[in-house]
């Protein structure tokens, strides 16, 4: 009988209240009270959808409420400024307080456990210099581009409208216009949202093609034509995969569907489409190198640079052969980390599948060096980029900018609830409940997405000061030191095989990547010999 206890005691206070009803308020409320618990416990009885529940009515619930409250405690809790997944406390509270405009100073020393792997540091240098540089940019735009850009070295990564509410897609663009840098519109293609917060945009073509989408899901040039037309949009971005789910590919349900997302995606209202695995537009690496001139055309000169998270090693070296044998060059890459990102996806992807950010970044980067490609190519990365130091260190390993979605997300509000995937995102930013999405104030939190980049960008020219250069691109990979072991530290450039410029083509089989070298080919995807 103990399993009925709790289910047990609230009908006899329910009968007790019943009892003394005449007395009084009380008595009526304990009766109603207790009753509704009683019918509820009663209804645990006779379900037979959960067994515990069955078993232990109303005592089984407090399992379900501590599922529910477990991120929370955890959070606010349980863990230590620096144990926290995807993001710690104290990166949290770091980006909050620059979204604030407020002061992230830290007192009494580092959290980190500085004396074991992976740890690492910038070296600064004993003739540090000030930086009058508050807004570093890299141009973009490889030889024959006629209308390349300048962009910030920090913007704001692919997130969908879609996945991210009406406000949200509205605050941060409002927010990149005022800070001057660029938001990526993700594979949802450019909505009115992002048009009325008035940013420079990244139109992110994914395998859906949205936006520039035929009736039979193929890419149409006219319909491409028309959007990218829009001064508005300054960059084009060919999605071949996103580090939350590589080689994935998706599926938008009908009754997501609604208007605004029909109106931005070029499909029908309540109409579910497929974003398959892979592009249909092209099979191969030199066709995509002529889809590349293509869109670049259909653009009018416009840059055109493809995203991905690296899988298959030889299959980036086959991009780069491409190039070459095409003399068609990609604008930029931008390198997304196999970390996961906003893009909700299933656990083996966000845990096993696509490398690591940095070892697929000093992949792409030996790759572009290797083949003498970096100088005409721009490289970027995407992919848990929040703190000053995190930049500096991509781009000291070959990174011209970086990329973050998370961190703009937390600089709206986000409080990682974990709640992205099933439309009750608490802060109203990943939902399309308008009821959710009514409590984001538009005018607010673009303040705060201008305020957390350019605290973020002056932390990073203060660090990039520190080690006695001007500009970020001036950082080198001797200026990042890597502890190997407990006793052994290296500076990136012995801890990683750096490739020289050229070495590809002069001395592949004396390298680490002579055995992908061999395997990559212009003309097909699979690796030479199979």
């Amino acid at each position: 009988m103990s399993r009925y206890s709790v289910l047990i005691i609230a009908a006899l206070i329910s009968a007790g209240g019943i009892y003394f009803w005449p007395t009084g308020p009380v008595a009526k409320s304990t009766a109603i009270l207790a009753g509704l618990v009683t019918l509820l416990g009663i209804s645990d009885l006779i379900q037979r959808r959960h067994t515990l529940w069955r078993n232990y009515p109303l005592l089984s619930r407090v399992r379900w409420l501590a599922e529910e409250m477990r991120p929370f405690i955890r959070s606010y809790v349980v863990e230590s400024e620096t144990e926290g997944k995807p993001f710690n406390h104290e990166d949290r509270a770091m980006i909050y307080r620059r979204a604030k405009d407020v002061t992230s100073v830290e007192p009494f020393g580092s959290h980190l456990d500085i004396d074991r792997p992976p740890y690492e540091w910038l070296a600064h240098s004993m003739a540090a210099v000030h930086c009058d540089d508050t807004d570093p940019r890299v141009m973009v735009g490889a030889p024959g581009t006629s209308k390349p850009y300048s962009a910030s070295v920090f913007n704001i990564s692919a997130m969908s409208f879609g996945s991210l509410g009406a406000h949200a897609i509205e605050a941060l663009s409002t927010g990149a216009k005022a800070g001057g840098f660029y938001h990526d519109t993700g594979e949802g293609s450019v909505s009115r949202y992002h048009r009325k917060g008035g940013a420079d945009l990244v139109w992110e073509l994914g395998s859906g093609y949205f936006g520039c989408r035929a009736a039979d899901g193929s890419f149409d040039p006219e319909r491409f034509r028309d959007v990218a037309a829009d001064p508005q949009i300054k960059m084009i971005e060919i999605k071949l995969s996103q580090g939350a789910k590589p080689g994935h590919g998706g599926v938008l349900p009908g009754a997501k569907v609604t208007e605004a997302i029909a109106e931005a995606r070029g499909i029908k209202v309540g109409e579910t489409c497929v974003s398959p695995p892979a592009h249909s537009a092209f099979s191969t690496p030199v066709e995509m190198m002529e889809f590349v001139a293509k869109l670049r055309e259909l653009s009018g000169g416009k840059p055109v640079g493809a995203k991905f998270a690296v899988g298959n090693r030889w299959e980036v070296l086959a991009l780069c052969k491409a190039m070459l044998k095409t003399g068609i060059l990609l604008d930029f890459m931008v390198v997304d980390g196999g970390e996961g990102g906003t893009g909700a996806a299933p656990a083996e992807f966000l845990d096993h599948v696509g490398a690591p950010l940095r070892q697929g970044l000093v992949l792409t980067r030996n790759a572009l060096v290797g083949t003498g490609l970096k100088d005409e190519v721009r490289l970027a990365c995407s992919g848990k980029q929040t703190s000053a130091f995190a930049i500096a260190s991509s781009m000291a390993l070959g990174a011209d900018w970086v990329n973050t979605a998370r961190g703009f997300m937390f600089a709206l509000g986000c409080i990682q609830s974990l709640n992205c995937h099933n439309n009750r995102c608490p802060t109203g930013i990943a939902t399309q409940d308008p009821f959710r999405q009514h409590g984001l104030d538009v005018r607010d939190k673009a303040v705060r997405v201008t305020n957390f980049h350019h605290n973020t960008v002056k932390a990073l020219m203060e660090v990039v000061g520190a080690a006695g250069c001007k500009h970020p691109g001036e950082l080198t990979p001797r200026h990042i030191m890597h502890r190997v072991t407990e006793d052994i530290v290296r500076p990136a450039d012995e801890a990683y095989d750096l490739l020289h410029r050229g070495q590809l083509l002069s001395d592949a089989a004396g390298t680490h990547l002579a055995s992908e070298w061999s395997m990559a080919q212009a003309d097909s995807f699979k690796p030479a010999g199979f």
